[in-house]
């Protein structure tokens, strides 16, 4: 039976558990469980990380942990009873985890290591905290290193600032706001702005000294040295290195280690050297012979410098090399430093052996404690401590010393009867009186132990040497007494005894007769000749000898001989306990010259300080032991005198010496008398302060009053405890009379002088010192109402002297923060004074800075949950002075500029932060009453809505982001707590007072306002934060949002009629919120949305304006990144909402207005899913499709569905600047003219819009227009640029503006010149299927064709579509996929290529254009594609295979043509064909004869750079077709079985049949054109072919060809072999009209038979009869052109299948494996892989088919007979010959070209009817070639549309029989563009497209181009009837 736990609540799992039981619960190691009940070994309960899963797990794979329950019983909470630090540790480590692996995925390597250091290290301190054997301080000492470790994650983390006091997280409930804020601000502030250290060490390691001669041991002294005062700073650190130059104790860090402490951060600048100076120890010149001389002297070696601001950078100078040097002469050793520092070169040079110093330095920050703590391995080593010289800047009480510095500065000796200087040595030693040496006394430095005797360097030759060296003598005080220095001089002899010989001595005493110690400074000693066997140990010999020369003088001594050697020695005591100084020798000893003590009293301001605090005790002891001597006589002096010593201790130098003084007045003060005549004084001088002149002696005596009391209330306690409290009423009265006089003296105003309120000033900065003094005699109330009259006392005149001001107010801030303010009884009776001078205050907009802090200090005291009486009064008070200001004050410094210094900014920030503080700890101190009593307490309604304006004003600036750092989420919460809690409470007043008639709009709106900004706080967003964060938040305060948008729907309620007020200005801020994605605010706020409807409907009939804010909306929402899926199918119920409210659709379905509605929100639900879309693709990176396809989508949207202009234009321009970004400069400039169109050529001015300026709408379209031609002209889509070049030329015209005119004519004539001179690539087109739901709404099952990047093909389009969308799988097969496939929750892609279908045929089949000029007609405004797929139908026949291979062809429609505003377009509609065995091998004939003439005429036109092309092209028909090709064609078709079966097909197997001959004929032409340009090399496959040619001819069973058909002339693309028009009209009649031969080259007569040999020859004799004539550019041949966009290239083509079963003579090598060759599946390729694509024209019935004209120029006029020859002949005359260059695709493709005939129209170059107009132009033969043209028709669909047209030919029969009448020939100008008249307008924008006029435009002359001025005499063309034209849109303008 499972039972509720008791005690087992909280555990650890120690060991993982899979949870595969029936309810069982799986847990992980280290997971934390609360349990709720248990059964038998068995717990059931919940994992914390995830409390909404309960169930079972084993009692023993859990370990407990105490823990305490706080709510028991449903909703308890367990928290575990440990350490919160090791609480917050776990929660912390936790969330790191998975942080720290993201890290990893991130590639954030290095935060990555940091961090799991840090948690190894957190990990390893928790385990000591846990075990629990640490001491109370190394406890404190883990915590620190804990919580500094957790914090610097969580800030790399970006993980919020957790406030701690005492290393423990604070829970915000229990302290005051503003505590909080302070602890938040203190932790902020660590972290910014490190504490600069005011101390600083330098930490020295010596290494090794490097030279290469060394032999000799070494000393090696390091100092601190200040070069700007030439002087030592530092004490000397000494060491000893062998003769490898490495420390002599390398086992003895402290040797070799030191540390320089306590420099000062003035000694941290660039004039301070660390100096090395370097002896050697050994023979007297470096060079000596080693048996020269035993003695070992101390001998100069080197010296290096190095300056210490070097270090400051922070990082430690490990084996740093210095430069040794040495003087040039030895005497000026003593300051090589200098010279080396003031870099006087010729003093010094390196050193002989070049040596160099290895050392290591570091410079270390902070009090000597924390560098103990920081650097603990350094100190447990073991490191010499070298201190500064004497004091340090601020002297430890306790502090021992007695250090006597000695420098041994210079001597001057005599020669001594010797012909060379002496080497002269000093030896120095310290002796007691009694003769005895003091032992181990001198310290040369601080890594040496201190020796008995110390001997200098010695200096060669040298009588005046100098040695600088200094010498710390640690003599304790006890020896001091009595004691001398000596030093004893000697020779040191170089010879090679090496002898010393003393020739004098020196001493010095160090005590003076009187007490006093020898003065510090420079001594110049006598020297004192002796022997070398003097007895120096007899002191009493020569102590009474005078030993300086100073003294001599002064004593009349008998003279001594020796005074003229000298010896120079400087002194300096460093000493706690010794003085110098006979005046404090003289007032310590008072008692033994009373006399003197007036002059004492009088001269201890003149003592040095130190001397004073040296001896603190017993000065103080003499003043009062004076004072109770003769009070009267002395009173004042001795008062003056403590007033002095009192202010000495205010110095930063002597501050330490407070607790002395302290410690004195507490356990060694025993003036019981001396109250009196402290307050006498006092009083007297308080008194005279109105009246003195000179204050300065007033207001030391002010600044020293805290001292005074002090001894004044001592002396009273010791009065008292002595008397048994006697005389207290005399003592009260006593201290009333000085405070009243005080009251006098601060109540006075100061008049001219600012010297009464200075003295004011100063007495008010020490006041509050005074109150813990009086507390000591006084009841608390008392000292309170002497302090609340003194400080009432105050004047209150603002405009007094500002420094008085701040004054008063860091005294009211004292006195909140003293114990007085403290004790609730007190803080009432002060609280009033202190609020009315903080009001004064912030009124006056003054120290707002000290304000703040007053007001944190007073809040602090007042905990949250403090209900007693005293509290709730004070809040009354504090609310009804201070809350009107304290919101005023907000408002000012929010609403001022921030200054622009860091410091002041820090300073702003604060200053604001500690007001807010201050503002929501009241707000949440009040309670209902005080809300109550504040409501009640406005007289009228306009000052509650002022008040409630002001304060919903300052919550929406609390709300700001800016108004704390973003890591500070605890204050944030707490904030929005209070605020939402004030905000109920003030709401009810809104309903109260500002509803029906006083209904008041501003501050309702503003009340909205705010509760919106409150929700959408990133702050409160739960679903952002981490499970454990979320779940904390929750359970503290629970969803905020959610509570603040209930009480926004209940205030809507309230509202009434007065919704409309808000209608629609409140649609957009609460969309805002109901984005958000929590269901319980959503379902709060979706009745408002049906509500608004409601009231709109009502108000207007409509919701027009609550739709258009509704999406304007919408739109900003989305582009910023809000809304989600869930949300659109909320709104639109797509599930079915749990909650109170059903959802707004449902709500709207019980409407009367129901269909509206419905439609409004299918509406929104539609626009969503694109912008959505839009939102997704644009988070991506780089442009890609599917951020341009999204755009499209959504700007078709905004103008076909919403028709919401002004975002229309807006997406135009994001799309435009997608399509720049991406290089798309033809999508970017068809983007750019959707913008266009809306506009006109109108004056109308236009506002500001995007980044246009206000401007005229003239001008907007012309800036435009440019920008469009800039973009044409970059995507070389010249042809749309010189439309758009005219249009504006021709407002330049109309305007006169002659300047802009000719520069546009010459764009244009630029343009042109592009065209024909610069190469363009053709792209290809791809056809793709996006299936699926996994795709974006506007992909989602839809194909569309998309236009390829340059050099694109297949395999790189399919890449980059599997990369833009790489959760995608490629469709193997072209097949249309199933309905399984559509609704997959994946994507599928299936891609192939597609060819282009041009809509328009005219340029490309009108004669002599170039192909320069035809490319771009191929390739632009493509509305239709074609696929072709292969296939065999019935069984296949294995000999012959066409007799089965039918094609199936896919033509797709486009909604749009390309190129345009995209790359890519939907399908619109799709049409499937299937291609018979003989159609296909009509087309498979056709496309080959097209290749053939294109080749040939190239060839002609000298076009082809070599031959090769037609070699391989004839090559290739004519060798296939003698192995089998077209025979095979004649085998599957015209054998009588397939006629019988086949009866409809007679037509088709003709056309198959002249095809067959056509191609003959082609080849016999194409033989001849060979062998004229075949190279010598290739002539042997020249005869090849021309038999393999007659072998062909008699398997087609050709002999004469006149004999099955008549002949017809061949056509070529590029324009007929034409008469050179520059030539003599030789061949032309007289009456000018030619004589034109009557038989073609390639027209076979009956009586002609050619041997092969005379087939070559005759036709090449032809053919240069042709080239001769046609020696320019001109075209031999007169082509049909290709319409085709594949005619470019001959591996752009179907796909492999095709060709395998296609006659060899139409195949190429396919591209694919032969596992694929055959397969029906995979035909998705490029055109490019498939050698011969387009293969398959559309099938069109033999009837539709038609003719070509045969009538000579095409552009003449055909249909009047009344034209004589030579007028149809003339226009030929005037025509410019025109030479195409070769248009190549790329220059990857060979320059061979496919021939793919238009798949829309059959144009037949074969049978010619026998029509009378046809038949004359067959019978001219060659001549007729030269004139031949081509049909204009632009296939069926044109042919239909032009019968009508007056002056057509007559309409086509559709019967087998008949052939189509010829149509009219017409011109249209180039580059016009017409529209489809069977389905669609036009392909181009409006803009593009040249109207239908009368008059036929203003075109640069074009070959072929008819002029209208030959047509004058009645005959004009009949114009073709006005084109059906789309009407020209509405037009509005932004």
């Amino acid at each position: 039976m499972w039972i509720p736990t008791e005690h087992e609540k909280y555990g650890v799992v120690i060991a993982s558990f899979r949870g595969t039981v029936s309810y069982g619960l799986s847990l992980e190691i280290g997971d934390t469980v609360q349990i709720l009940e248990k059964c038998d070994g068995w717990y059931r309960g919940f994992a914390l990380k995830n409390p909404n899963v309960k169930g079972i797990f084993p009692s023993s794979y859990v370990h407990l942990k105490n823990a305490c329950v706080k709510n028991k019983g449903q909703f308890e909470m367990v928290i575990p009873t440990e350490d919160s630090v090791i609480t917050e540790m776990t929660s912390t480590l936790r969330d790191w985890g998975t942080m720290w692996k993201q890290l990893y995925v991130r590639n954030e390597g290095d935060l990555f290591h940091r961090l799991w250091h840090i948690m190894n290290e957190i990990l390893d301190l928790r385990r000591q905290v846990l075990v629990g054997h640490l001491t109370h301080d190394r406890m404190k000492d883990v915590k620190r290193h804990i919580t500094a470790r957790l914090d610097w994650g969580n800030e790399q983390l970006g993980l919020d600032l957790v406030p701690r006091k005492e290393y423990a997280m604070v829970d915000p409930e229990d302290i005051s706001i503003t505590e909080l804020y302070r602890l938040m601000e203190h932790r902020h502030r660590k972290k910014d702005t490190p504490v600069q250290a005011s101390s600083h060490h330098l930490f020295v390691q010596m290494k090794s000294l490097m030279c290469s001669n060394l032999g000799e041991e070494l000393e090696v002294i390091f100092s601190l040295f200040d070069s700007k005062e030439n002087r030592p700073i530092s004490e000397r650190f000494f060491l000893r290195l062998n003769r490898n130059g490495l420390p002599k104790a390398p086992d003895k860090p402290e040797r070799h280690c030191s540390l320089f402490v306590d420099l000062g951060s003035s000694e941290l600048r660039r004039d301070i050297y660390i100096t090395v100076h370097i002896i050697r120890i050994g023979r007297m010149g470096a060079g000596e012979k080693k048996n020269a001389c035993s003695v070992q002297y101390r001998r100069p070696f080197g010296c290096a410098v190095l300056s210490i601001a070097d270090l400051l950078t922070g990082e430690t100078k490990d084996d740093l090399i210095l430069k040794v040097y040495m003087c040039n002469t030895e005497s000026e050793w003593y300051q090589i430093h200098e010279n080396i520092i003031k870099k006087l070169n010729a003093r010094y040079n390196l050193t002989g052996s070049n040596a160099g110093l290895a050392v290591s330095l570091q410079l270390l920050h902070g009090d000597i404690e924390q560098i103990r703590r920081e650097y603990s391995s350094v100190f447990s080593h073991g490191v010499s401590i070298t201190r500064k010289l004497g004091f340090s800047n601020i002297i430890m009480p306790g502090e021992m010393r007695n250090d006597l510095y000695i420098t041994m500065e210079r001597g001057e000796f005599e020669k001594g009867g010797k012909s060379v200087a002496r080497n002269v040595e000093v030896t120095m030693f310290i002796v007691e009186n009694s003769g005895q040496i003091l032992k181990d006394f001198i310290s040369f430095g601080s890594g040496e132990p201190p020796a008995s005797e110390y001997h200098s360097f010695v200096l060669y030759h040298n009588n005046s040497p100098r040695w600088s060296e200094l010498l710390k003598l640690p003599i304790p005080v006890d020896k001091f007494r009595g004691a001398h220095i000596r030093f004893e001089f000697r020779h040191c002899s170089t010879k090679e005894k090496g002898e010393k010989k003393l020739f004098g001595f020196s001493f010095v005493p160090l005590m003076q007769e009187d007490g006093r110690t020898l003065p510090d400074g420079t001594h110049e000693l006598i020297v004192h000749k002796c022997e070398e066997n003097t007895n120096l140990q007899d002191t009493t010999r020569y102590l009474k000898l005078p030993f300086s020369k100073g003294i001599l003088l002064g004593n009349n001594h008998q003279a001594i001989k020796a005074t003229k050697e000298s010896f120079w020695i400087t002194s300096f005591l460093c000493s706690t306990k010794l003085t110098q100084n006979g005046d404090m020798l003289d007032l310590l000893k008072w008692r033994t010259h009373p006399d003197k003590i007036t002059g004492c009293l009088s001269k201890i301001k003149e003592i040095d300080g130190s001397e004073i605090v040296k001896f603190l005790q017993d000065t103080l002891d003499t003043l009062f032991g004076i004072l109770d001597e003769n009070s009267q006589k002395y009173g004042s002096k001795v008062f003056d005198s403590l007033v002095h010593i009192i202010n000495l201790l205010q110095d930063s130098k002597f501050h330490h010496f407070k607790p002395v003084m302290d410690t004195y007045i507490e356990s060694h003060f025993a003036g019981a008398l001396a109250y009196r005549d402290l307050i006498k004084v006092l009083k007297w001088y308080v008194d005279r302060i109105t009246e003195a002149e000179r204050q300065e002696h007033i207001q030391e005596v002010l600044k020293a009053q805290e001292y005074i009391f002090k001894y004044i209330v001592q002396s009273r306690r010791l009065f008292s405890l002595a008397t048994g409290g006697q005389n207290e009423e005399e003592f009260r009265c006593c201290i009333q009379e000085l405070l009243m006089s005080v009251r006098f003296f601060l109540s006075q105003e100061s008049k001219g002088s600012g010297a009464l309120s200075q003295s004011q000033a100063v007495f008010l900065s020490s006041f509050p010192a005074v109150y813990s003094e009086l507390l000591k005699l006084f009841d608390i109330r008392e000292v309170a109402n002497l302090v609340q009259d003194t400080l009432g006392s105050l004047p209150t005149i603002v405009h007094v002297d500002d420094s008085l001001q701040a004054v008063k107010l860091q005294c009211i801030g004292k006195t909140v923060e003293s114990q007085l303010y403290t004790n609730p009884d007190s803080r009432y009776i002060l609280l009033p004074v202190v609020l009315h001078h903080l009001h004064m205050h912030l009124q006056e907009q003054k120290d707002l800075i000290m304000c703040a802090r007053i007001l944190s200090n007073v809040f602090c005291l007042i905990k949250k949950n403090s209900s007693e009486k005293s509290v709730l009064e004070e809040i009354d008070v504090i609310v009804a002075s201070l809350l009107d200001i304290l919101l005023r004050t907000i408002l000012e410094i929010t609403s001022r500029p921030q200054p622009s210094g860091s410091a002041m900014r820090l300073q702003f920030q604060d200053v604001t932060g500690e007001f807010v503080a201050c503002l929501l700890s009241l707000l949440r101190q009040m309670t209902d009453r005080h809300y109550q009593q504040l409501l009640d307490s406005f007289n009228t309604k306009e000052e509650l809505r002022d008040f409630l304006l002001q304060i919903f004003t300052v919550f929406r600036i609390l709300i700001r982001p800016e108004m704390f750092p973003k890591d500070w989420t605890v204050m944030r919460l707490v904030a929005n707590n209070v605020i939402i809690t004030t905000v109920l409470y003030l709401s009810d007043a809104l309903r109260k007072n500002f509803l029906n008639e006083n209904f008041d709009y501003k501050i309702w709106d503003s009340y909205f306002y705010l509760a919106v900004i409150f929700i959408n706080q990133l702050c409160l967003q739960l679903e952002m934060f981490t499970p454990s964060k979320k779940k904390k938040v929750l359970e503290k305060y629970g969803d905020m949002r959610v509570t603040m948008g209930c009480e926004i729907f209940s205030m809507w309620q309230n509202l009434g009629e007065h919704k409309l007020h808000f209608i629609p200005a409140l649609i957009g801020p609460f969309l805002e919120v109901t984005l958000i994605p929590q269901p319980d605010l959503r379902n709060v706020m979706i009745p408002i949305f049906h509500d608004m409807m409601d009231w709109e409907q009502r108000r207007s009939g409509n919701f027009k304006q609550v739709e258009a804010k509704l999406i304007d909306k919408l739109d900003s929402l989305m582009s910023e990144g809000k809304g989600d899926e869930t949300y659109r199918e909320l709104f639109n119920s797509i599930i079915p909402l749990f909650g109170p409210y059903p959802s707004l659709l449902k709500k709207i379905e019980r409407e009367t207005w129901r269909e509206s509605g419905v439609s409004l929100i299918a509406t929104v639900t539609r626009l969503m899913e694109r912008l959505l879309d839009y939102r997704d693709c644009m988070k991506m990176g780089e442009v890609d499709g599917k951020k341009i396809g999204c755009t499209v989508s959504l700007l078709n949207f905004y103008k076909t569905e919403l028709n919401k202009e002004e975002m229309y234009i807006r997406y135009i321009h994001k799309l435009y600047d997608l399509h720049l970004k991406a290089q798309n400069f033809t999508e970017a400039a068809y983007t750019l003219l959707l913008y266009d169109e809306l506009l006109e050529w109108s004056d109308r001015p236009l506002r500001e819009f995007l980044t246009y300026p206000m401007q005229t709408e003239w001008q907007r379209k012309e800036h435009l227009h440019l920008a469009i031609i800039q973009n044409f002209d970059r995507g070389k889509c010249w042809e749309n640029g010189i439309i758009l070049c005219r249009k504006i030329a021709e407002q330049y015209e109309s305007y006169y503006d002659y300047r802009n005119l000719s520069k546009m004519r010459m764009m244009e004539a630029s343009l042109y010149d592009k065209i024909m001179d610069q190469q363009r690539l053709e792209p290809e087109f791809f056809r793709v299927g996006f299936y699926g739901k996994k795709f974006p709404f506007f992909l989602r099952n839809k194909e569309f064709v998309c236009r390829g990047h340059d050099y694109e093909r297949l395999e790189a389009f399919q890449q980059r579509m599997l990369n833009e969308f790489p959760h995608a799988i490629a469709m193997q097969h072209a097949n249309q996929p199933d309905e399984t496939i559509f609704q997959a929750e994946a994507q599928y892609l299936q891609i192939y290529a597609v060819t282009p279908i041009p809509e328009s045929q005219e340029v490309l089949q009108r004669e002599g254009v170039p192909d320069n000029i035809k490319s771009f007609y191929k390739v632009n405004h493509i509305w239709k594609f074609r696929y072709d797929r292969p296939f065999h139908k019935g069984t296949k026949d294995k000999e012959n295979e066409f007799k089965s291979l039918w094609v199936e062809r896919t033509s797709l429609y486009l909604v749009q043509s390309l190129p345009g505003i995209s790359r890519w377009f939907e399908v619109e509609k799709r049409e499937v064909v299937e291609m018979s065995p003989l159609e296909n091998a009509i087309e498979v004939l056709e496309n080959k004869n097209q290749q053939l003439k294109t080749l040939i005429s190239q060839c002609q036109t000298r076009q082809m750079q070599n031959i090769n092309p037609l070699t391989m092209c004839l090559n290739g028909v004519i060798d296939a077709a003698v192995n089998g090709g077209v025979s095979r064609y004649q085998e599957a078709f015209f054998v009588k079985e397939y006629i019988l079966s086949h009866p409809e097909d007679g037509e088709k197997i003709a056309r198959l049949r002249e095809l067959m001959l056509e191609q003959a004929q082609i080849l016999e032409f194409g033989l001849a054109v060979h062998e004229k340009f075949v190279p010598q090399d290739m002539r042997p496959l020249h005869k090849k072919l021309v038999d393999q040619f007659f072998v062909m001819k008699s398997s087609l069973g050709i002999q004469e060809f006149s004999a099955c058909i008549q002949a017809s002339p061949v056509h070529f693309p590029n324009g007929s072999p034409r008469v050179c028009r520059n030539s003599a009209p030789a061949s032309m009649s007289p009456d000018g009209t030619r004589v034109i031969p009557r038989r073609s080259p390639l027209s076979y007569p009956a009586v002609n038979r050619y041997s092969s040999s005379s087939l070559s020859s005759q036709a090449s004799a032809e053919v240069s009869n042709i080239t001769g004539q046609s020696e320019s550019s001109d075209e031999v041949f007169n082509m049909q052109p290709s319409p085709s966009t594949s005619s470019l290239s001959s591996t752009h083509s179907a796909s492999p299948n095709v060709t395998s079963s296609a006659p060899s003579s139409a195949r190429a090598s396919p591209l694919l494996s032969d596992k694929h060759k055959h397969s029906r599946e995979n035909s998705c390729l490029s055109p490019r892989e498939r050698p011969c694509s387009a293969i398959y024209p559309t099938p069109v019935e033999p009837s539709q088919r038609l003719l070509f004209n045969h009538i000579g120029e095409g552009a003449l006029p055909r249909s009047d007979p009344n034209l004589s020859a030579p007028e149809k002949a003339s226009p030929a005359r005037h025509t410019t010959s025109v030479s195409p260059s070769p248009a190549g695709r790329s220059p990857l493709k060979g320059s061979v070209q496919s021939f793919t005939p238009s798949p829309v129209e059959y144009h037949s170059p074969g049978l010619i009817s026998n029509s009378p107009v046809l038949s004359g132009s067959y019978s001219s033969g060659i001549s007729s070639l030269s004139r031949c043209s081509t049909s204009e028709t632009s296939g069926f669909e044109n042919q239909v549309n032009e019968q009508s047209a007056p002056g057509a030919g007559p309409a086509p029969s559709y019967s087998g029989s008949e052939e189509p009448g010829r149509k009219e020939s017409k011109t249209p100008p180039p580059y016009s563009v017409y529209e489809r008249t069977l389905r669609r307008p036009v392909p181009l924008p409006h803009s593009l497209s040249i109207p239908v006029t009368a008059e036929p435009p203003a075109l640069p002359p074009k070959p072929l181009a008819a002029r209208p001025g030959h047509l004058e005499n009645g005959t004009r063309r009949t114009e073709p009837g006005p084109r059906p034209r789309p009407l020209p849109r509405k037009v509005s303008q932004l």
